[in-house]
């Protein structure tokens, strides 16, 4: 060939090139892997629950569930799955099965008391005849109790000696199980199934006011055993020990923690000061920024996107699957002493009102430490995945209703509990790689449990014929930047007012119901620091005629398959700094407390059609009807000048 140099031959010299390239970058600690088939360029919607419980919970066990985390990865993958009561035999006498698997999942067993829980179930420890153990084993309701709040307070048992290393000893083989069932669920060959090493942090503040979190972690390489309030008893301490233990140390490790129901925590989950009550400062600001990247909007136990206090003027569907209390405890001092129970109040933490005080901060410090996206998950404490059905929700147990030996009758969860919600995420494919990282960047939305597909974007501007379009998704990123981005105002040019796309499909499962409007939330800070909040129905109507019948729950469903539009801010203001979320409604239905009441006859007139366990479907506080929703991320436009928001 001449003086052209080296000739390759493709079929050998270019594969060991390409096999020598591969060894650079995996001894460099790349992350390389082979892109899935299914593989989006535009990204595609997954559907999955990153909140869920099993046996080695604590507060799962005592209520009997015996689901190990493999077979809470199988439910989620389309398996049928038994829970409790159980029969004299061990078998099962209730089972589930998902009309639709998921896409990903995470078992999240609590961190405090995996130890304990391991010791008193397995008789070749040495602790298994100490007296926690057999009350735990003959009285589990009340080991429950003397448990958790040793915990809360971060103290270990004393069955765990002086410096509690017994305990941690013991934990590592619960610890291990979590990984083996995490590495054998994750399908990393075929891509249908993702599965992510994780936990729950579960702390309390001094007023035992709730602050837990999930940790999620990117890959195997995880820390040696999961870091607990009772090792790490604030949050600070936690994000410096998963800095310490994972971020900083030599390997792929690499973590989000994610806050989950804020609406209990009593404004402390998102406090405006460090800790220790300093002032906040911009370090401590960056880490939480860093590692918080979403926050869990609705589960089990509520939805903490705002609050409704019933007052005329509100966000009337701010009362959404809202808690009739402030705390976990006053839930029981509402049955024991309910002047002591304590409702709710808009300073609990609900998400919205925490985004704008993150607004607030970022005009004083120059960081939004709560620039959150947001997901949704179940919090099962039965294993059950992603079981978010009304018309077939057998409970998730936890803080719920306990389940005795036999069926329960009636209502199977407290009347003010939901099945919860689902986290979904736009993603090139169905790997570990690609759904973290569109957690990280918050391209994530939360929906409480309809498989509702919705996009949003902001830009500079779009097309007018931006809905019609095949290349919608395309143009989109080109010309903006999706949910969980940022923009400047210097990016959209002086006086000039951001412009939003949003789409949104209906669950296409059959029996499932149609939209009926978008809503954008805008809150704001000015630079004088006055907030604003404002929502805005950008695209379907409320239809007087669509209706839900009580007694049957048959509904007359006069929504629509899909809504798109593209709106302008008109009362932009270029030097506030802004958040804005879209809320995709769909139309009324059953909630699954109703479906039970119709299923056995209830007519609230006639006392006799009222038989045990159905009392509640004719409390004050029933809610017949629910109307399911996805909330999208944020986006973010700051009045201060930046390369992220630049296009």
């Amino acid at each position: 060939m001449g003086d052209n140099g080296p000739q390759f031959q493709f079929s050998g010299d270019l594969m060991r090139w390409q096999t020598l390239l591969l060894c650079v970058f995996l001894a460099a600690g790349a992350n390389v892997y082979a892109r899935c088939i299914d593989y989006q360029s535009q990204r595609q919607a997954l559907f999955g629950d990153l909140h869920v419980h099993t046996r080695y919970s604590l507060d799962a066990s005592t209520q009997n569930t015996r689901t190990t985390p493999a077979q809470a990865y199988r439910f989620a993958r389309g398996e049928t799955l038994g829970i409790q009561p159980w029969s004299a035999d061990g078998e099962p006498m209730r089972s589930l099965k998902l009309e639709t698997p998921l896409d990903f999942a995470a078992v999240t067993d609590h961190a405090e008391l995996l130890g304990e829980v391991h010791i008193c179930q397995n008789p070749s420890e040495s602790g298994y005849d100490a007296w926690q153990c057999r009350l735990y084993r003959n009285y589990p309701r009340a080991a429950f109790f003397l448990f958790n709040t040793q915990s809360s307070r971060a103290k270990r048992l004393g069955l765990c000696g002086d410096d509690g290393q017994y305990c941690r000893r013991a934990a590592a083989a619960p610890w291990r199980d979590i990984q083996r069932a995490a590495e054998n669920a994750n399908d990393a060959t075929a891509c249908r199934f993702s599965s992510f090493v994780a936990y729950e942090w579960t702390g309390a503040s001094d007023n035992l006011a709730n602050l837990h979190r999930n940790i999620i972690f990117r890959n195997s390489d995880v820390p040696d055993l999961p870091i607990s309030f009772i090792d790490a008893p604030s949050a600070e301490q936690l994000w410096n020990a998963l800095d310490e233990q994972c971020v900083e140390r030599e390997g792929q490790c690499d973590v989000l923690v994610i806050p989950h129901n804020s609406n209990l925590s009593d404004g402390f989950m998102f406090l405006t000061q460090r800790e220790n009550g300093a002032a906040l400062d911009s370090k401590t600001a960056l880490q939480r920024q860093r590692l918080e990247r979403l926050v869990e909007i609705v589960q089990h136990k509520g939805s903490s996107e705002c609050y409704y206090s019933g007052v005329g003027g509100e966000d009337e569907l701010c009362a959404f699957e809202q808690l009739p209390y402030a705390r976990f405890q006053d839930k029981f001092l509402g049955k024991l002493l309910p002047a002591l129970s304590r409702a709710p109040a808009p300073s609990a933490g609900y998400v919205r009102d925490v985004l704008g005080q993150g607004l607030m901060i970022e005009n004083r410090l120059g960081v939004n430490p709560f620039q959150f996206g947001l997901i949704g998950s179940t919090d099962t404490h039965t294993g059950a995945a992603g079981a978010v059905s009304e018309t077939r929700f057998l409970g998730h147990g936890g803080a719920g209703a306990v389940v005795g030996e036999g069926l329960p009758p009636g209502l199977v969860d407290d009347l003010e509990y939901s099945p919860g919600g689902l986290a979904a995420v736009w993603a090139e494919e169905n790997s570990r790689e690609s759904i973290f990282s569109a957690l990280r960047r918050r391209e994530a939305y939360a929906t409480s449990g309809p498989r509702i597909t919705l996009r949003f974007f902001a830009g500079r501007e779009f097309p007018e014929d931006m809905c019609q379009r095949d290349d919608y998704a395309e143009l989109a990123y080109k010309l903006g930047v999706p949910m969980g981005g940022e923009l400047t105002s210097t990016t959209l040019g002086e006086r000039q007012s951001p412009v939003f796309t949003v789409f949104a499909a209906a669950d296409p499962r059959t029996g499932q119901q149609a939209l009926q409007r978008i809503q954008i939330i805008k809150g704001s800070v000015d630079a004088q620091g006055q907030r604003q909040e404002k929502v805005i129905d950008v695209a379907g109507e409320v239809d007087t005629n669509s209706a839900v019948n009580l007694h049957t729950c048959e509904t007359t469903d006069t929504g629509v398959k899909q809504l798109c539009t593209t709106w302008t801010d008109p009362d932009y203001d270029a030097g506030a700094n802004h958040y804005y979320y879209a809320r995709v409604l769909e139309t009324p239905s059953c909630r699954w407390s109703q479906h039970i009441c119709a299923s056995a006859g209830v007519d609230c007139s006639q006392p006799q059609s009222i038989r045990e366990g159905l009392e509640g479907c004719c409390s004050a506080d029933h809610r017949p009807t629910i109307q399911e929703r996805a909330w999208s991320s944020p986006i973010w436009i700051k009045a201060s000048t930046g390369d992220k928001g630049d296009i």
